[in-house]
Order: C-alpha cells, then structure tokens, then sequence
C-alpha cells in the first residue's frame, strides 16, 4: 500500500519523498498525511488545510512523530477490518 510507504517515509523523516505519494492520495487518511508532510516541512498554513481537509484537529503540540504513529495505527486498523 502506497500510504504505508509514506509513513514509512515520515518515520524517518524524508517528508519530500513522502509528499510525492501522498499528493496522489485523495482519502482522508491521504489527506492525513500529507498534513503531517507539511508539518514536518514546517509549512504550518498549509499543514492546517490538509488536516482540515482529513477531519481532523491539528496538533496543538506540532508533534510530527506522535500524528505519524497515529496515522500508522489507524491505516494498520483499517487493513485489519477491509
């Protein structure tokens, strides 16, 4: 799955190469993601708008590390219910 490659990504902090899959991703949990792209990229405005577009509040603490390891939970759930 190309997201879990993302967080994979993002885990190490290779936000660039993260961003070229997840911008083709149109999901929420894509949406997701890519807002912890450009949090990591410290491109706050445009963090906001991508968790806003995933539903999702923004972190009140920017911790980058703590939103991917949400994200890989919630795509390893999803996995385990499809």
């Amino acid at each position: 799955m190309a997201l879990s490659t993302a967080i994979r990504h993002l885990r190490r902090g290779d936000w660039q190469k993260a961003h070229t899959i997840v911008q083709n991703d149109n999901s929420e949990m894509g949406f997701w993601a890519h807002g912890i792209v450009h949090l990591l990229e410290g491109d706050l405005g445009n963090a906001r708008y991508w968790f806003r577009r995933a539903g999702r509040p923004f972190p009140r603490e920017r911790d980058a590390a703590a939103e991917i390891e949400a994200l890989a939970a919630a795509v390893k759930q999803q996995s385990a219910a499809a």
